[in-house]
């Protein structure tokens, strides 16, 4: 039987008012309240170009998208669909993948060409995963695998349609980023710094995954924060989860949520750090801490979009960006089995390295003004200023604990002064003769205060295996510590392990 597209029409318009079909479209979680909360006054402001070669597919997509309130159009594949963006001028693109003449994946590179701003969502075949990262990497705010799901379209599109409002607030923040140095939390005008603000103004707005490198107290959770700061979903929660923090009994409860009865204290039901973190962001810090059985468990949910927590048979869809965060080089984790190669790629969408700050140290006076600025408002002090002395010294160190401890440091120092201008005399005792005391005495370890346990504990094994000549039994006997525990510690640390004694 041949169906025209007003039968569709009819046919989708019937089903809608099955009770059946309408717990399939609205499941019983999904209260119509809640639906009702999330219509967009401004829907009818966007116009949503469907991009499908299979016709019936085309045109109910373009029901169900009206149906919502917004302007719908269509074209049956990527050829179309660009003389369609001239004449039209969409806000939002829904296409599939796989399509004759043009695919997916060309008409996004092309989209990628044009000056116009697209909200690109990607229909997906099952099991084609990797093409819908590869679309990410080229730009698409999302993609929903087929048969589509009429709840998860219509939260992709609300979102979609709030990254059009983020993005022109990204445009004024660009600007000032540019003649100010700061974005968000993060400051910076060395070419460096200016690289990580193009590239989070590029790719706050999707919903792309994101993994943040760099060394301890560098700011990767800064980094994450203005991410979310900077996309639709701002006004949503942001949760950070140090997966090294919790014990590993604990960590899938935590992440997943729980049943009542799932284990015993599970008395009852918790919600996870995803459902936490709903419709937000929610940031795992230190992901090669992460068990590798909980590795699997949370690819799952990253490509499903599904999870279900421990002691439950329904599985849940969430609409979550995940962002990941490490201070260690995913690569060798990967080859020292910490963390799972499949993972790493699926969390690896964009890279965002933070750099030590001892690498862009022209941005010291400029982060330094700013944290100052901070710290006034906070302890409700009045310090206006800081002594050349003071910039000298800093400028001059090494900063082994980055900018967390350049905060240290300065905190410490504006509390002290109270007022005025900052001196040498309110900066840590001894702070500007440790590099001198140092080097007069090779067989001793200075550290100012403000350095964090973790970094004076990699110092002083650094320090000590340079006094016995990389000697790793005698190190770690003079440390009180076996020898494989000085392994695991260098292997932390992304050094060696593997030289003679």
């Amino acid at each position: 039987m041949v169906q025209t597209e007003g039968d569709v029409f009819t046919l989708s318009r019937r089903l809608a008012n099955i009770p059946l079909v309408q717990d399939l479209v609205h499941p019983p979680w999904i209260r119509p309240s809640f639906l009702r909360r999330q219509r967009l006054s401004h829907s009818m402001d966007q116009k949503v170009l469907i991009v499908e070669d299979e016709r019936n597919a085309r045109m109910g997509l373009a029901e169900l998208i009206s149906g919502w309130g917004y302007s719908t159009a269509v074209a049956q594949d990527g050829v179309e669909a660009l003389e369609r963006l001239q004449e039209w001028n969409p806000t939002i693109l829904v296409s599939d993948l796989k399509m004759p003449r043009m695919d997916g994946l060309t008409l996004l590179r092309h989209l990628g060409e044009l000056e116009q701003k697209l909200a690109v969502i990607m229909l997906t075949a099952q099991g084609s995963i990797e093409s819908a990262v590869e679309s990410m990497k080229l730009g698409a705010f999302d993609y929903i695998q087929k048969p589509v799901d009429p709840v998860r379209l219509k939260r992709i599109l609300i979102s979609a349609s709030s990254q059009q409002e983020a993005e022109h607030y990204i445009d004024t923040v660009r600007s000032n980023s540019r003649q100010t140095g700061v974005l968000g939390s993060l400051v910076g005008k060395s070419a460096h710094m200016q690289e990580i603000f193009t590239l989070i103004e590029r790719i706050a707005p999707n919903n792309v995954s994101v993994l943040i490198t760099g060394e301890s107290g560098t700011g990767k959770e800064v980094v994450a924060r203005t991410l979310h700061d900077l996309s639709g979903r701002n006004n949503k929660p942001f949760v950070a989860v140090n997966c090294a923090a919790i014990p590993e009994t604990l960590i899938e409860s935590e992440i997943f949520g729980h049943e009542r009865g799932a284990f015993t204290g599970a008395v009852e039901r918790r919600a996870g750090c995803f459902e936490l973190a709903e419709e937000g962001t929610l940031l795992l810090d230190e992901i090669g801490e992460m068990p590798i059985a909980t590795q699997a468990k949370l690819l799952r949910v990253l490509e499903d979009r599904t999870l279900r927590r421990l002691g439950s048979k329904v599985e849940t869809p969430i609409n979550v960006r995940v962002l990941a965060a490490t201070n260690k080089d995913p690569l060798t984790a990967i080859e020292e089995g910490h963390l799972r190669n499949d993972l790493f790629y699926r969390l690896n969408v964009f890279n965002i390295h933070m750099p030590a700050l001892r690498e862009h140290r022209e941005d010291i006076p400029l982060i330094t003004e700013f944290m100052i600025r901070t710290m006034n408002e906070r302890h409700g002090c009045k310090v206006n200023g800081v002594e050349p002395a003071v910039l000298q010294e800093f400028e001059t160190y090494d900063w082994p604990g980055n900018v967390r401890e350049l905060r240290n440091v300065l905190e410490r120092a504006v509390v002290l002064c109270g007022s005025g201008t900052l001196k040498p005399s309110h900066l840590p005792r001894g702070f500007g003769a440790v590099r001198n005391a140092a080097a007069k005495d090779p067989d001793k370890v200075q550290m100012p205060v403000g350095t964090t346990v973790d970094e004076a504990e990699k110092r002083l094994i650094v320090r000590t295996l340079e006094f016995t000549g990389n000697n790793k039994t005698r190190a770690a006997d003079i440390l009180g510590i076996s020898l494989k525990t000085l392994h695991n510690k260098l292997k932390e640390y992304g050094g060696s392990s593997s030289s003679p004694d």
